[in-house]
This record gives C-alpha cells, structure tokens and sequence, in this order.
C-alpha cells in the first residue's frame, strides 16, 4: 500500500520509527516532512500537504503525527475528501475504516508509545470500509454540514 506519513517536532521520531517499519512490512512510504526534528516548525506545514495527497489518491492512507494528534486530526479535517481522527486504539482503528471511511489517523508523539502505535497503524491500515447502506446515510449526513477549505 502506498502511505504518506507527517509529522512536526513533536512527533518527529514516532514517525520514524513507523516509516521504518511500513517499509519494513513491504509498504511504499511517502515523507511529507519535516526531515529533522524543529521545535519551530509548525505541524499544518506537513498535515496539509499529506491531508491533499490523501484526498487526491496520491497516496491511499495517510498518518499525521504532531505532539497530541489533535492538532493533526483538526487540520486534515479541514481539507475536503479527508476523514481523519486522533486513535489511540486498536477497535477505534478498525472502526473508524469500517464504519466511517476513515483514511487519515493521527497520532500524538508525546501520547502514544511505538508499539501502540504500531498496532494501530497495522489495524488501520487492513481495515476496509463496509459500504453499509447506514454508513454510507451517515457519512452524506455528515458531508452535508459545511463545505471545508481546500
């Protein structure tokens, strides 16, 4: 699977570490930065630009990383065609493809270990979502609210 993964300074080597082991795991992994660990950059820098590959099909999933993750999941959900959520959970994980066609997770650096982490990203990305009728209700529902920014 193709994967775009982001990540600021406070997430700077969670992400590393999970690049490593997509690969590892037979995974393409596209950076979108930053290179090195900036305590003055700023996580919509690399969110944005992941969030538009993702709605794009440029890359299939997307993993955004910043100190918590609420700031990740805030910004990707600005960007149109993007579903993400802050995950720290295994059932969440799965859920969130299955339920509501999810295609971004976001992580907190500073709140998540490796191995949680890990096991969350695996889950979320053998997830396939259902197309259930009730989700696919709910999801129009939801899409009908507001328009986002691009």
């Amino acid at each position: 699977m193709l994967i775009g993964i982001a990540a600021d300074h406070g997430g700077f080597e969670l992400k590393r570490e999970l690049a490593a082991r997509l690969e590892k795991a037979g995974h393409t992994v596209t950076d979108f930065g930053d290179d090195r660990s900036d305590p003055a950059d700023d996580y919509p820098d690399y969110v944005i630009p992941l969030s538009r590959a993702v709605a794009s099909g440029a890359v299939e999933r997307g993993i955004a990383i910043c100190g918590s993750g609420v700031g990740a999941s805030i910004c990707a959900n600005k960007v149109p065609g993007v579903r993400a959520s802050l995950i720290h959970d295994h059932f969440s994980a799965r859920q969130g493809v299955e339920d509501d066609h999810m295609n971004m997770i976001c992580l907190g650096g500073r709140t998540t270990g490796v191995e949680n982490a890990w096991d969350v990203v695996q889950t979320f990305l053998a997830a396939q979502y259902s197309r259930e009728e009730r989700h696919l209700r709910r999801l129009s529902k939801v899409d009908a609210i507001s328009p986002r920014v691009g």
